[in-house]
């Protein structure tokens, strides 16, 4: 038996009155996962425990199988077990976003105008990050460069602020009321503070200007957290496991579960990401011997925190198109019995720009025997018409693999 979890990250939403009161689930054109939920039992699931910020590190957790409650220890780690920095139990680790800000002079004054400095490229981000570590960099703080925006701060013996603010959950809004102000969030604010200053004419960011984008002109330090232990994937469950995606925190969260991270070129967190690639690679490797894969697109997810609505539809259209198509056209192809999970990890509704904690759609289907519990498309509106219905991702975990 093969298994496949197929996670549009962010993918569910809220019945928008710019789209006739439907959700971007609702309008998309996704023949294929519509076609699927005829035979598929179609549901809710609640994949952020109750108490828990609705972040995409906790969702996915849940959804992969592990209880967020048990091993969540923070955003950053995981991230920071991508890049491949060994942490030591006393080190805490942070997000080091590169964002755009305002240009008022103090740095309390500012608005937060892009949580992603325009997406920044990857080699763009690299030369920032190295440049800020020569300047910043010592004893205590350690800045380590990952891909686009997403980067990580390494504090020895350090203490964890907890009261810092994701940057995408306060776009467009002055950053006063977010700065940290706990004796440790002081010491971030101010390596954002000078951060600023030495970022603000980097020729870089005036080459970014010079062409219309966004400079990348601060760091924002956010989801900090201590060295994580997840149990053994393949111990946990049986299965030979693998995890496909774009950005440091899936991959950080599949090195620490000792599965396999495949790489995909041209993979990208976002809309313009390698679709036909993901599909490609959980075929390859399935084919190659893995009995589980995990394939995980971003792009939902950013174009909900831009409020990108024509974006988040495409981005759902492509995953049915390119990667539900293709994956069960290959599984049905290599003869094997298989089942297919197909889920958000949160919803990140276009209204709010951000996640929330509301149960998420899933559909299960089986190869073997048709599973359809009355839902006639894949939806919000479906899922919870069927009455079908999980308290947590381990729980839904448990049915997927039962199959």
């Amino acid at each position: 038996m093969k298994y496949v979890v197929i996670l549009g990250d962010g993918m569910a939403d809220y019945r928008q009155p710019f789209l006739d009161n439907k959700t971007p689930l609702m309008v998309a054109n996704k023949p294929f996962m519509d076609a699927l939920a005829k035979k598929s039992e179609v549901g809710l699931c609640r994949t952020v425990p109750c108490g828990m910020k609705p972040g995409s590190d906790v969702a996915n957790l849940s959804v992969l199988g592990y209880d967020p409650k048990e091993c969540y220890t923070g955003r950053s780690p995981l991230e920071a077990a991508s890049i491949g920095i060994e942490l030591k139990d006393t080190d805490v680790t942070a997000r080091a976003n590169l964002v755009t800000v305002s240009n008022e002079e103090n740095y309390a004054d500012k608005t937060m105008i892009d949580y992603s400095a325009g997406e920044i490229s990857t080699a763009e981000a690299k030369e920032l990050i190295e440049y800020l570590a020569k300047e910043l960099n010592d004893e205590v703080y350690s800045l380590y460069a990952g891909i686009s925006y997403r980067h990580c701060l390494v504090m020895a013996n350090g203490v964890i602020a907890g009261d810092c603010t994701p940057p995408h959950d306060i776009t467009g809004k002055p950053v006063k009321e977010y700065l940290p102000k706990s004796e440790q969030g002081k010491n971030l604010l101010r390596l954002m503070e000078k951060s600023h200053a030495l970022l603000k004419d980097h020729p870089v960011n005036k080459k970014r200007i010079e062409n219309g984008k966004n400079p990348a002109n601060s760091l924002w330090f956010w989801g900090e957290g201590t060295k994580p232990a997840l149990q053994n994937f393949e111990e946990r469950f049986g299965l030979k496991g693998g995890i496909i995606s774009a950005v440091d925190l899936l991959k950080g969260i599949g090195k620490i579960a000792d599965m396999r991270v495949i790489e995909v070129e041209g993979a990208t967190g976002n809309y313009d990401t390698n679709f036909d690639g993901k599909a490609k690679a959980c075929l390859d490797a399935l084919k190659s011997g893995l009995d589980y894969v995990y394939i995980h697109m971003e792009a939902p997810d950013e174009c909900g925190h831009h409020g990108d609505t024509k974006n988040k539809i495409y981005s759902i259209e492509q995953i049915d198109q390119k990667v539900v198509k293709a994956v069960i056209e290959g599984l049905e192809s290599m003869g094997e019995d298989f089942a297919v999970l197909i889920a958000p990890d949160h919803p990140t509704p276009l209204s709010i720009m951000t996640h929330c904690s509301d149960p998420v759609p899933y559909m299960i289907y089986n190869s073997k025997r048709n599973l359809s519990n009355g839902a006639t498309s894949y939806d919000e509106e479906q899922a919870q018409k069927t009455g079908a219905s999980y308290s947590s991702g381990v729980e839904l975990i448990k049915k997927f693999l039962a199959q």
